[in-house]
């Protein structure tokens, strides 16, 4: 559970807002279970003032060196940009910024392209770890992301490719990063590469989340990817926009009983907020999810365990935004729920479900996925429960009832519920 910088200021996150996030999650959110802040991508990268671009395409001069050119040490690893993260003044790197949010008992993460930069491959910088070993001879430069330029992909047969990602691994340790996000490393799916991250990270000394991205990890590789990685992404980027709730549901149904604790298909940051103040997608403006839409965005990502990271800027949340993010119930049944998975999809409604642990409750999710009110009914067969149940309304946080074989509340278009129910034991006479 976290925030991520990217839906609201793309890849021209500074280091004051990166804080300023921190302080609201401290304040208001920690004590709801969130705690990751993640600066997402091209921290690099000096965006010039008001420059919203997020993928510059790096371009070659006449003597064959490269623009723009990204901050870097003398082994080839990317630093953050001192003009938007002014700590790392000095090569502190991410240090003064990780330490600032640990100090409000946060943790502090990071977004990361796979591979190596290009511009370390031309002027071939030494790998730390590996004699004799430089860039250009690490890099698979057929290898390379069709929607940023910067990087090249790592031969892993090459000796001194772990040892890159271990020297990179040992950098962001040593930055105390708790988190890190690779990007580019699920479409296609870079099994060798996604194996070197998780091994430079388990000699690294330091725990971190593993989350890779972007979507489409294929469900074959199901089982590699929960060795591998605690969060992958199902789908691309999820944005403000019904039918993307619609597709991550289908998205879902296909990784169904795959998750599993400490691994996670992952549904992608959640569009709540003020999202695209810097970019990267459409005008500055809070979440264009209707009030129903956001409760069934939130219950759908909570019912399916997916992982929550925040999208919008939570300085600028209103009530509804924090009414969303604090609901202890609600993240209860994120957190704890167990083998989520669809009872049904019919007729414009759905129904899933998870089993609260050490006990018969069952958490159930109703979404009416239909453009008109409709009834969404629930079998309590088909959840295998028999007799009366009481059922649990948790966002008005109060029982709404005891009912026998069914319950079927009428719900707004593109609405739903979130549930618990409870077998009624008969009281001794």
């Amino acid at each position: 559970m976290g925030w991520n910088s990217y839906n609201c200021f793309g890849s021209a996150v500074h280091e004051d807002e990166v804080k300023a996030n921190a302080d609201y999650m401290a304040k208001n959110l920690k004590q709801y279970g969130w705690q990751y802040i993640v600066v997402d991508f091209l921290w690099a990268y000096d965006n010039p003032p008001g420059s919203n671009i997020g993928n510059p395409f790096q371009l070659r001069l006449q003597d064959g060196s490269y623009v723009p050119w990204l901050e870097m040490d003398s082994f080839g690893r990317l630093l953050p940009h001192v003009h938007k993260f002014p700590s790392a003044f000095n090569n502190n790197g991410f240090k003064p910024l990780s330490d600032y949010v640990h100090s409000l008992g946060l943790k502090f993460g990071i977004h990361v392209m796979r591979g190596i930069p290009r511009q370390a491959v031309w002027v071939k910088t030494p790998v730390l770890g590996a004699n004799g070993i430089t860039a250009d001879m690490i890099a698979d430069t057929s290898s390379t992301c069709p929607w940023m330029n910067h990087m090249y992909g790592l031969d892993m047969n090459k000796k001194g490719a772990q040892e890159y990602l271990n020297s990179i691994l040992n950098l962001y340790a040593s930055w105390g990063v708790d988190f890190i996000k690779v990007d580019d490393i699920s479409r296609p799916y870079h099994k060798a590469e996604i194996e070197g991250y998780s091994k430079a990270i388990a000699q690294c000394g330091r725990l971190m989340v593993l989350s890779i991205s972007p979507g489409a990890t294929p469900v074959a590789d199901s089982s590699h990817v929960k060795q591998y990685a605690n969060m992958w992404r199902m789908a691309d980027d999820f944005w403000d926009n019904w039918k993307e709730i619609l597709a991550m549901m289908h998205y879902a149904k296909q990784w169904e009983s795959v998750g599993e604790e400490g691994h996670y298909p992952d549904c992608d940051m959640m569009q709540i907020g003020k999202l695209s103040k810097r970019g990267p997608v459409g005008a500055e403006r809070y979440s264009r999810f209707t009030t129903d839409e956001l409760y069934t965005h939130m219950n759908f990502w909570c019912i399916y365990k997916s992982p929550l990271f925040i999208g919008g800027n939570l300085p600028e949340n209103r009530d509804l935004e924090l009414a969303l993010e604090t609901n202890q119930e609600a993240i209860k049944v994120n957190q704890e729920g167990l083998h989520p998975r669809q009872v049904y999809e019919q007729n414009g409604s759905s129904v899933w479900m998870s089993r609260m642990p050490n006990s018969k409750d069952i958490y159930v999710a109703l979404f009416n996925i239909s453009d008109s009110a409709l009834k969404v009914p629930v079998s309590f067969q088909s959840l295998g429960l028999k007799g009366k149940v009481i059922v649990r309304d948790l966002w008005q946080h109060k029982d709404v009832g005891t009912f026998t074989n069914t319950y079927s509340p009428t719900i707004n278009p593109h609405g739903s519920m979130l549930l618990r129910i409870s077998i009624k034991h008969k009281l001794p006479q």
